[in-house]
């Protein structure tokens, strides 16, 4: 099934992010942003091209060694492109180039240039500006290149170097525009979903004892482009047994036991956002009792997570529901013993939960953009995620539950690895699953499963 027509984004997405960056901008000031490189796999053969998230998201552009900026006089905004000219002879080497000529109405961009031509246009343009807009983490490349112009300018002209009363970093700004996602943008995000949870269905259906992980992990992939998703959002978990105990298990090669668990957390890229789900599953098709046990505890926990994460709440308000669930559970198996509410206290349940409930999905399979309410530390790995939600927010809900084989714990429950998760989208009304076309209720599972 070809969905490639899904995957265009209008230009005019692009255009309004542009406008909407640069209303927020210093007046007098020149915003530089970098795209990403080619990055060398080995020898002369390169990883497949994957363009930086802030670049793509104020340019739709996929092409390496390119620079977008934003220059703003007297009010007026400006954008600007920097990108490789056209070469027929590398071109029937490596690819197709829009080259210069084609830039602004391809991209509607207002000027574009050939990027070995970026320092002079840049001093040029920078003249009369008195502040500069640039992150020097972004992309290694562009950091290098704009402090070597600027170094070699003021030892080369130190009266006419440019000067800036102002190094001003744009990614708060930015960062705050993606976590908000548009009409156009949820809609991809809805496919992304899609596409990745029919993935994880066919995932059941082809797993049995004796397959291999990497077995599991092509079925997804194959699934993946079948329905128009080049590449996988992150490196695909695979982990069966106590595999799934290990948060970011990648190696995903070893045999499928009957009797064990297999936990999957695997999305597509569509159109350059992510999906992200995982699902936990009996690799023979049915639940052994403390299996069940833990299972229902998650699931439960997550079902409440969901309810709970509506505009006006918190993460936090529902990470606190779930931990309390999942205490109240594992007393009740007798994996934790004590007071619940000591045990909370002091973080008992941590052997055995160990990450956050949820991180916010885009571009990034952990997107951009601040967890607090605090304007003035918006720490973005907040522990205490306190920030409000609000309607056009996307973010992942998976709780989980990790008993090593090596914990002191009832013999049965010993290398169970558990998560559930689900993407979700804040709406006006509560919130919307983005990916709840895979079943995750015991019954439905093992119906799917056995056929």
């Amino acid at each position: 099934m070809d969905l490639a027509y899904m995957a265009k984004m209008p230009n005019e997405e692009f255009v309004s992010r542009r406008e909407k960056l640069l209303s927020q901008l210093e007046d007098n000031s020149i915003t530089v942003i970098f795209s990403s490189q080619e990055q060398i796999r080995n020898k002369d053969c390169h990883y497949p091209f994957r363009q930086d998230s802030y670049f793509w998201y104020l340019t739709g552009f996929n092409e390496p060694d390119s620079i977008l900026l934003l220059v703003k006089k007297q009010g007026q905004g400006q954008s600007i492109l920097f990108l490789r000219a056209k070469d027929p002879l590398m071109e029937t080497w490596n690819g197709r180039r829009l080259g210069v000529e084609n830039a602004p109405k391809t991209l509607s961009v207002d000027l574009a240039y050939d990027i070995t031509e970026f320092e002079q246009h840049f001093l040029k343009l920078s003249e009369n500006t008195t502040a500069l807009y640039f992150h020097n983490k972004q992309q290694s490349w562009g950091t290098d290149l704009l402090q070597n112009i600027l170094a070699k300018n003021t030892e080369s002209n130190a009266k006419s170097a440019v000067q800036f009363a102002q190094v001003l970093d744009w990614t708060p700004l930015v960062d705050e525009m993606r976590l908000f996602k548009s009409t156009n943008e949820i809609a991809l995000m809805q496919q992304a979903g899609q596409i990745s949870a029919l993935a994880h269905i066919h995932a059941m259906q082809q797993t049995r004892p004796n397959r291999l992980e990497y077995e599991i992990e092509s079925e997804i992939l194959h699934q993946f482009n079948r329905f128009g998703a080049r590449y996988a959002a992150y490196n695909s978990i695979v982990a069966g047994g106590e595999n799934a105990c290990i948060l970011h298990y990648n190696e995903n090669d070893q045999v499928l036991k009957d009797g064990d668990l297999l936990l999957i957390d695997a999305g597509c890229e569509f159109a350059m956002y992510a999906g992200d789900i995982t699902r936990t599953f009996p690799i023979n098709g049915k639940f052994s009792q403390a299996q069940r046990e833990i299972y229902e505890i998650v699931l439960q926990a997550q079902k409440r997570a969901i309810e709970l994460l509506v505009a006006g709440n918190t993460i936090q308000q529902a990470n606190d529901e779930v931990v309390r669930i999942k205490v109240e559970g594992l007393v009740r198996l007798g994996i934790l013993t004590g007071d619940v509410q000591e045990l909370i206290d002091k973080q008992s349940y941590r052997q055995f939960y160990m990450h956050g409930l949820g991180h916010w999905l885009g571009l990034d399979v952990h997107d951009v953009g601040s967890y607090s309410n605090d304007a003035q530390n918006p720490d973005r790995n907040s522990k205490k995620r306190d920030r409000t939600l609000e309607v056009g927010m996307v973010l992942t809900v998976e709780p989980g539950l990790y008993i090593s084989a090596d914990a002191d714990v009832p013999e049965q429950y010993k290398g169970i690895g558990v998560r559930i998760e689900d993407n979700i989208l804040i709406t006006e009304y509560g919130n919307k699953i983005l990916t709840s076309a895979v079943p995750k209720e015991i019954e439905d599972i093992e119906s799917l499963m056995q056929g």
